[in-house]
C-alpha cells in the first residue's frame, strides 16, 4: 500500500511539473498531493475522499489538509487532460513490457442509477435518455450510463480506454480508442467487433490485425484453430472487469456529471496502478 500510494504522488508530481502546472505560493497542499488523494480514495477506499484524506494526513504522508469544499475546489481546477495523459504513460509502461502484442477490446458497462430511477435521475436528467441507455447481452437486461471501451493487453494490463454513452456499439467504441499499437499487434475481441471493413482498415493503416469472434452466418468465418488458441487471451478481460468492478462502489457518489466521470476515470488509474506495482 505505501508503495503504491509513494507510486501515485511521485508520478503525479512529475507530470504536473512537465506540463508546466504551478500551484499557487499560499496553497497548503500541492498539486500532485491534491492529485493523489483520489487515486488513494479509488484504489483502497472505494472512492471516499474524506477517508482518503483522513488517512494520508493521520499517517503522515501530507503534512496539511484541506476541508471538504476546499479541496473539491483544487481538484477540479487542475487540468482536465492530466488524468487521461496519466492513464496513457502508464499504458505506454504496459506496451513496452507485452513481448506477445496480444491485446483484448471489451466494453464494462457503468451504471448511473437503476432502471427505475431513471426519470428522477437529476444527475444525468431526462434528454438524455435515450443515449444512455444501453443493452448488456449477457444480462439480457438494460442500463442507464456509461461504457468503459477497455483495451488491455494479453495479461490483463490496461492500455487505452474511453468513455462513451450506454447506447454506444462496441464496434462505434474501437472507432474512439487511438489504436497506437505496435505493427505487428493482434487485437481480439468478441462478435460484437465483427465488421470486415474496419478489419480491413486497421490491417491498411496501421497494421494491426483485429481478430473478432464470427457470427454463425458470417461468410467468412474464423478458423476453428485460431479460435481456439485466441479464447484464453480473449478471457483475460473479463478478469480484467471483475477486478475494476471489486474496486467500484455499489454506487458512485457525485454531485456534478463531470464529478462522475472523474472518479470512475480515477477507479481506471488505481486499477492501473495496481498492475504497475504488484
Amino acid at each position: 500500500m505505501q508503495h503504491t500510494i509513494t507510486t501515485m504522488y511521485v508520478l503525479g508530481d512529475n507530470l504536473l511539473h512537465a506540463i508546466g502546472y504551478r500551484d499557487d505560493p499560499q496553497s497548503r497542499l500541492s498539486g500532485a498531493e491534491v492529485m493523489t488523494v483520489p487515486l488513494v480514495a479509488a484504489a483502497f477506499f472505494g472512492g471516499n475522499m474524506a477517508l482518503a484524506r483522513h488517512f494520508l494526513h493521520t499517517h503522515g504522508y501530507f503534512t496539511h489538509t484541506l476541508s471538504a469544499s476546499r479541496f473539491s475546489r483544487r481538484l477540479h481546477q487542475l487540468p482536465a487532460h492530466v488524468w487521461a495523459t496519466l492513464f496513457a504513460l502508464l499504458g505506454e509502461v504496459f506496451k513496452a513490457h507485452n513481448a506477445t502484442s496480444e491485446y483484448v477490446v471489451d466494453s464494462l458497462p457503468i451504471a448511473v442509477c437503476d432502471n427505475i430511477r431513471i426519470q428522477r435521475c437529476r444527475l444525468f436528467p431526462h434528454p438524455q435518455y435515450e443515449a444512455m441507455r444501453g443493452y448488456i447481452a449477457s444480462k439480457r437486461r438494460y442500463f442507464y450510463g456509461f461504457k468503459v471501451h477497455l483495451l488491455v493487453t494479453g495479461h490483463g494490463q490496461p492500455v487505452e480506454f474511453v468513455l462513451t454513452h450506454g447506447s454506444c456499439a462496441d464496434i462505434n467504441g474501437l472507432r474512439l480508442l487511438p489504436l497506437e499499437l505496435p505493427a505487428t499487434a493482434v487485437v481480439h475481441g468478441d462478435k460484437a467487433y465483427c465488421d470486415r471493413a474496419e478489419q480491413d482498415l486497421l490491417a491498411e493503416a496501421g497494421q494491426v490485425t483485429l481478430q473478432a469472434l464470427t457470427r454463425s452466418n458470417a461468410k467468412a468465418p474464423l478458423p476453428l484453430c485460431k479460435e481456439f488458441v485466441a479464447k484464453p487471451i480473449r478471457q483475460r478481460i473479463e478478469t480484467t472487469f471483475s477486478q475494476v468492478t471489486n474496486l467500484l462502489p455499489k454506487h458512485i457518489h457525485a454531485v456534478t456529471p463531470q464529478g462522475f466521470v472523474l472518479k470512475l476515470t480515477c477507479f481506471l488509474l488505481a486499477f492501473s496502478f495496481h498492475c504497475l506495482c504488484r
